[in-house]
C-alpha cells in the first residue's frame, strides 16, 4: 500500500475580544488549498498573554498529530500574533514552518496608552488587554523575531477618532508602523481596516502565498 504524504497543518489565532468565527473564512480557504485548518478558539479576555501560550496554545500544538516532514505554520490576526511570539520565543517546535500575522500590534497601539486604566477596558478586555501598549515591558522583552514571519498591515479606518489617536496610517486600532518588528521576513500594507482584515480574499491570496514561497505576491520590501 502506498501512503499518501501528509498535508502541512496551519493553526489560526483570532484577536482580543474576537472568537474563533472570525478565522473562519481563511482557515476554509486554507483547507481548499491543500492544508489542514486548526482554528484556535481561546478566551482571550480571562488571561494574560503568557497563560494564553503557555497554557491554551501549548495543548492545542500538543494535541496534534505529528510527523518526520508535514510543518505547522501560523496564522494569525491582531493578539494573536503576539501570543504567537511569545510561545516561539519559550518553546521549541521543531516542525514550525512560516508565520503570517494580520494587524499585529508588535510595538503596541496607541489605543491601549490611552484607554487602558479605565476600568470599561479593563473588562472589556482583561489582562491580555493591558499587555498591548507601546511602552508595556512584555513587548519589549519579545525581541525580534527568529522565524520566517510576514506581516500584512491595514490602512483604512472608518473611526475617525482613532485616526487622531494613531499617529500616521492604520487600521483603526493599530499603526502600520507599529506592526513591524525586526527579523520578519516581508511586509505588506492592504486597503482594510483591522476588524475586517481576515476577510478579504485578496489577504487569504496573500496568505497562502506567504505560506508556500516565504514571500507576499509581489518584490519583498
Amino acid at each position: 500500500m502506498i501512503s499518501m504524504p501528509r498535508k502541512d497543518t496551519v493553526v489560526l489565532l483570532h484577536g482580543l475580544a474576537r472568537t474563533g468565527r472570525s478565522m473562519k473564512k481563511t482557515a476554509q480557504i486554507l483547507g481548499q488549498e491543500g492544508y489542514v485548518p486548526v482554528v484556535v478558539d481561546y478566551p482571550s479576555r480571562k488571561h494574560s498573554i503568557e497563560y494564553l501560550a503557555d497554557e491554551v496554545l501549548h495543548e492545542v500544538l500538543e494535541s496534534l498529530q505529528r510527523g518526520p516532514h508535514p510543518r505547522i505554520h501560523f496564522v494569525t490576526h491582531s493578539m494573536g500574533g503576539i501570543i504567537v511570539r511569545y510561545y516561539l520565543k519559550h518553546h521549541q517546535l521543531g516542525e514550525l514552518g512560516r508565520v503570517v500575522m494580520l494587524g499585529p500590534p508588535n510595538q503596541g497601539s496607541e489605543l491601549v496608552d490611552l484607554l487602558k486604566d479605565s476600568s470599561v477596558f479593563k473588562i472589556l478586555h482583561g489582562p491580555a488587554g493591558q499587555q498591548l501598549g507601546t511602552a508595556d515591558r512584555f513587548l519589549k522583552s519579545l525581541g525580534p523575531v527568529r522565524f520566517e514571519l510576514g506581516v500584512i498591515a491595514g490602512q483604512k479606518t472608518g473611526d475617525p477618532v482613532s485616526s487622531r489617536i494613531i499617529p500616521g496610517p492604520n487600521d483603526g486600532k493599530v499603526g502600520v508602523e507599529r506592526t513591524k518588528v525586526p527579523g520578519m521576513k516581508d511586509f505588506l500594507v492592504v486597503p482594510y481596516s483591522h476588524t475586517f482584515i481576515m476577510r478579504h480574499k485578496g489577504v487569504i491570496d496573500q496568505i497562502t502565498h506567504f505560506l508556500r514561497h516565504g514571500v507576499f505576491l509581489r518584490e519583498p520590501q
